[in-house]
Parts: structure tokens; sequence; C-alpha cells
């Protein structure tokens, strides 16, 4: 059998099989940190929705000179229509969507970074002094993070993406180095109550980094990486995986278990890429 005559005979099969062909390699360059990047002065993503558009404005004006030859002529416009929108959806992710998905995250940053800010009172009067020592620079590092969204949904340039890949891998050194500091608290109801203040700010600024990650390219995440002393590896145990599938699923809207897979896959994504 013709696979160019079977693809074509048959538009719904073939659309089905295109659908999670370019889902699975989106995320396969999400996870290498490919990006669609810029095309002249615009975008890729208004570059290809152009190219889509004269495209399926040339394929609307094919003739049809019988019902048959109408009825495949539509079916054919549909795949067409359908492979443009695929483009689009995959130049999307790395494009103002992302952006806007980091800066969605900065009101649960700043709510996180105050309950570090309160946790304090609550401890022992032996352990609050060692985590004050840990969180201090949080509230900084927040304020700076924030802002650096922001200006990179305003200016998604290359410059200012930089100054945001600073700014959250900075942040996330801080919050690893809170977590190691947090197991010298010997008393267990304390360490706890730190545990879980830190894990939730933890889980944040681990949403921003994988976010940030989705759109540099493969030498900027290795720029990152590199900048990133405290690995994965050393603050692992004192992580909570389950309240960040918690935090996740609020966040989004969805199920926990949905959450859980979400928040593993950018545990292994960020231990592959060296952080």
């Amino acid at each position: 059998m013709n696979p160019i005559s079977n693809i074509w005979n048959h538009p719904k099969t073939s659309a089905t099989g295109l659908l999670i062909g370019v889902i699975t390699i989106a995320s396969v360059f999400s996870q290498q940190g490919i990006t669609l990047g810029t095309a002249g002065s615009g975008t890729m993503v208004t570059l290809v929705s152009g190219l889509a558009t004269a495209l399926l404005g040339l394929l609307a004006r094919d003739p049809a000179p019988s019902k048959v030859n109408s009825t495949n002529s539509t079916a054919k416009l549909g795949v067409w229509a359908l492979i443009a929108l695929l483009l689009l959806f995959t130049a999307g992710c790395s494009g103002t969507s992302v952006a806007q998905n980091i800066v969605n995250w900065t009101t649960a940053l700043q709510s996180a970074v105050a309950t570090v800010d309160s946790t304090a009172t609550l401890l022992a009067p032996a352990d609050a002094p060692i985590f004050t020592a840990a969180t201090v620079g949080f509230d900084a590092a927040s304020n700076l993070l924030v802002a650096q969204a922001k200006a990179y949904l305003a200016n998604p340039t290359a410059p200012v993406l930089q100054q945001l890949q600073t700014a959250v891998v900075a942040f996330q050194q801080q919050v690893n180095a809170a977590l190691l500091q947090a197991a010298r608290i010997a008393n267990p109801a304390s360490q706890q109550q730190v545990l879980n203040a830190i894990n939730a700010v933890a889980t944040v600024v681990s949403a921003m980094l994988a976010l940030v990650m989705s759109i540099s390219s493969k030498g900027a995440v290795a720029r990152m990486a590199s900048q990133s002393t405290i690995k994965l590896a050393q603050v692992r145990p004192y992580l909570d995986e389950g309240r960040a599938a918690e935090l996740v699923a609020v966040h989004y809207g969805e199920p926990v278990n949905q959450a859980a897979m979400q928040v593993a896959q950018v545990e292994v994504s960020a231990a592959q890429a060296g952080f």
C-alpha cells in the first residue's frame, strides 16, 4: 500500500497520528530546552500564523468539479487546517503563553514567602534564629523574581530573559540552601513547620524554573545549571512531593494525580539538565 495515498485517503486517521506525533515531539523539545525563537522582527508564532493563513486561503480556492471531489477537497482542507493549528500550538508553548504562566505563579510565590515570614514566630526560641538565618534573603529574591517575570512578559527579549534566568536560579539556590539548614533543627515539631514553609516556596520556584527552562536555549540551560551549586539530589530528602502536587493541582485546577506526574517530570528534567 502506498503510504502517501493512504494518508491522503484517510485524513481522520492521519490527523490523529499527526496530533500524537506533534505532541510527543513538542514534549521532547521542551525537555531539551529547544525553542522556536524569533523570526525577523516578529516571532515564530506570527510567522507560522501568517503562513498557515496563506496556505488555507490557497487550499480553499481549489476547484471542485464534482460532489466527490468537493468532499475530498473539504477533508483535505481540514487536515491542512489541523496541521496549521498544531504548528501554532507548538510555537505558542514557547512564547507569550509561557511568560504569562510564569507571571501567574508570582502570586503564589509571594503568598508562600509571606508564610515563611510568619513561621518564625511559631517556632521554639532555639529554632527560630536558625530558620530566620536560612530564609533571610527570601523577600528580596522573591521581589526580584516577580519583577523579572513581569519585565519579560512585557518585553520578551533575550537580554530580559537572561535576567529572568539568573533571578530564578539564584532563588532556587537560596531555597536549596535553606532546606539544608532546616535539617539542622533538632526539634521534630519545629523542623516539620520549617520544612512545610520552605517546601511551599520550593514548589513555586521549581515550577517557575521549569517554565523558564522551557523557553531557554540548550546552552542557556547549561549555563543556568552551572550556576546551581546545591543540586537537587542533595535536597531531595527534604522535599515533600505530595504537598507539591497539592499546590500544583490547586494552581492549575487539575487532579492531584495529574499534578503529581508533573512534579515528578519537573524533578527529572531538572536533574537531567544538571540542577
